[in-house]
C-alpha cells in the first residue's frame, strides 16, 4: 500500500513539473501585451478596411446599374416622340399633311431641348417658390455629374435633367393632335415655347420639384400621387389641346367631309413604339432599377392591354365589330390612365384601372366629341386629357402603401387603405392642372394670334400643311 502511494506521489510531481515546463515556455515565446494589442488593432483595420471597400463596390454597383436604367428609359421616352408619337399622328392625318404632322412632334424634339437646358429645367426642378423654380439652374448652372438626393440619390443629376427633358418634349408635342391641319408652323412653335415656360413649367415643379405644392414625396401642402405624369403630362396637354382646337374653329369642310386616316398601318407601328417606349416613360419614373420599378412595368403593361379590351369591346357592343384604330387607341388610353398610378398599384388594380380607361376613353371620343361638335382632329383631348383625368382619380382610390409607402411604413395611401383624404388631393391636383392648362393656354394662344397669326389661309389648308408650310410632299407618286 506505502509502495502504491508513493508511485502517485512520483506521478503527481512528474505532471507538476511538466505543468510548469509548459508554463515557462509560453511565457518565453508569447508577445509583450503592447504588441498584441497593435496586432490585434492591425488586424481591425484591415477588416474594416476590406468591409468599407466591399460596401463602396456595392454603391457603385448599384449607381451603375441605376444610371444604366435611367439612360435607357430617356431614350425609350425619346422613341415615343419620335418615331411613337410622329407615325402615330402622322398616320391619322390625310395624307398631305403627313410630313407637317410628323415635323411638328421632330421640331418639339429640338426646340424644346434648347429651350430646356437654358431655362425650363430650372424653372421645373430648381428651388423656388411652391409654384415654380427659380432660376438658380438657368443653362443648366450646376447641374453636373453629382447626385441630388432630394431627386436621386444613385444617379447623376445630369442623367435626372436629360430624363426629365424627354417628358418636358413629348407633352407639347401631344397637344399638335388637336389642331391636326391647319396651325402655322411658325405659331406653332411660337405657341410651344410660351406653353412650356407657362404651363408646364410650373405645373412640372408643384408635382415633382423641390418645396412644389402638390409633391407628395417632399412634403407638399396637397400630396397628389402622380408617378410618371398623369396630371403633368396628360391632364396639362390634353386640356390644353381642347382649348387649342376649340380657339382654332374646325377644319374646313368638318364634318361633312370624309377626313379618314390615310395610312392606319403607320399609325398601328406608331402606338406599339408608343408601348414600348412607355416602359421607360413609366418604369423609369422610379428613378432606380429596383423593385419599384419592376412594379411600374407591370402595372404599364396590364393597363395598356386590359384598356385595348375595354375600348374594342365596347366598339364591338355598339357596332357588332372592333377596328384597329379603336384597339390601339384604347391602348394607348390605358397607357395614358395608369401613368400616374404605375408606381402606387398592384397588377389587378392596374387591370381594373385600365378597362375602365379603355371604355371611359372611347365614350369621350365617340360620344361626348360628338355631342358638342368640336374638331379634336386626332382626340388628344378624349385620350389624353379624360384618360389622365380618370387616371389621377383612380390612382387615389387604388394606391397601396404596399407597393409604395410613400407617406411612410404603416400609413395608408389610396383610399381603399383608409386614406380618404387622397381622393380629394388627387382632385385638387387635377383641378390646378386643368385651370393652369385652360388659362394659360387661352392667354398664349390670343397672344400668338394678335402677333403672328394661328391658322393658315383657306388656300393652304386646302392644299395641306406638307406643301404650304414645307414646300415638299410625303408621297411622290409622279416619280
Amino acid at each position: 500500500m506505502m509502495r502504491r502511494f508513493g508511485r502517485i506521489g512520483v506521478l503527481i510531481r512528474v505532471l507538476v513539473l511538466l505543468a510548469a515546463a509548459s508554463f515557462l515556455g509560453g511565457l518565453a515565446t508569447a508577445q509583450p501585451l503592447g504588441q498584441t494589442d497593435a496586432a490585434t488593432a492591425d488586424r481591425l483595420a484591415a477588416l474594416e478596411k476590406s468591409s468599407a471597400a466591399q460596401a463602396a463596390a456595392v454603391a457603385a454597383a448599384q449607381s451603375a446599374g441605376d444610371n444604366a436604367w435611367m439612360l435607357a428609359s430617356s431614350a425609350l421616352v425619346l422613341l415615343m416622340s419620335g418615331p411613337g408619337l410622329a407615325l402615330f399622328y402622322g398616320g391619322l392625318v390625310r395624307r398631305k399633311n403627313i410630313l407637317g404632322t410628323m415635323m411638328q412632334t421632330f421640331a418639339m424634339m429640338a426646340v424644346i431641348t434648347v429651350l430646356w437646358a437654358l431655362v425650363t429645367y430650372s424653372l421645373a426642378f430648381g428651388e423656388g417658390s411652391a409654384f415654380i423654380g427659380g432660376l438658380h439652374n438657368v443653362f443648366l448652372r450646376g447641374v453636373g455629374l453629382a447626385p441630388d438626393v432630394k431627386y436621386a440619390a444613385t444617379i447623376p443629376l445630369q442623367t435626372f435633367m436629360v430624363f426629365q427633358l424627354m417628358f418636358a418634349i413629348i407633352t407639347p408635342a401631344l397637344i399638335t393632335g388637336a389642331f391636326a391641319e391647319r396651325m402655322k408652323f411658325s405659331a406653332m412653335l411660337v405657341f410651344m415655347v410660351l406653353w412650356a415656360i407657362c404651363v408646364y413649367s410650373p405645373m412640372a415643379h408643384m408635382v415633382w420639384g423641390k418645396g412644389g405644392l402638390l409633391n407628395a414625396s417632399l412634403g407638399g401642402r396637397f400630396p397628389c400621387l402622380d408617378f410618371a405624369g398623369g396630371t403633368v403630362v396628360h391632364v396639362t396637354s390634353g386640356v390644353s389641346a381642347l382649348v387649342t382646337a376649340l380657339y382654332l374653329g374646325k377644319r374646313l369642310g368638318y364634318p361633312q367631309e370624309a377626313m379618314a386616316p390615310h395610312s392606319v398601318v403607320l399609325s398601328f407601328v406608331g402606338a406599339c413604339l408608343l408601348w414600348v417606349g412607355w416602359f421607360g416613360f413609366n418604369a423609369g419614373s422610379a428613378l432606380s432599377a429596383g423593385t419599384l420599378a419592376t412594379s411600374a412595368f407591370v402595372a404599364t403593361h396590364f393597363g395598356a392591354a386590359a384598356a385595348a379590351i375595354g375600348w374594342s369591346a365596347a366598339e364591338w357592343l355598339r357596332n357588332k365589330r372592333c377596328t384597329a384604330l379603336g384597339a390601339i387607341s384604347g391602348a394607348v388610353a390605358g397607357l395614358v390612365a395608369i401613368t400616374p398610378a404605375s408606381g402606387f398599384v398592384t397588377p389587378m388594380s392596374a387591370l381594373l384601372i385600365g378597362l375602365i380607361a379603355g371604355v371611359f376613353c372611347y365614350l369621350m371620343v365617340v360620344k361626348v366629341k360628338s355631342a358638342f361638335g368640336y374638331d379634336d382632329s386626332l382626340d388628344a383631348f378624349g385620350v389624353h386629357g379624360a384618360g389622365g383625368t380618370i387616371g389621377a382619380l383612380l390612382t387615389g382610390i387604388f394606391a397601396s402603401s404596399a407597393i409604395n409607402p410613400i407617406f411612410g411604413a404603416g400609413k395608408a395611401t389610396g383610399l381603399l387603405e383608409g386614406n380618404s383624404g387622397q381622393l380629394l388631393n388627387q382632385a385638387i391636383g387635377v383641378a390646378i392642372a386643368w385651370c393652369i392648362s385652360i388659362v394659360g393656354t387661352l392667354v398664349i394662344l390670343f397672344i400668338v394670334d394678335k402677333v403672328i397669326g394661328l391658322r393658315v389661309s383657306e388656300e393652304d389648308e386646302r392644299t395641306g400643311l406638307d406643301l404650304s408650310q414645307h414646300n415638299e410632299e410625303g408621297y411622290d407618286f409622279a416619280s
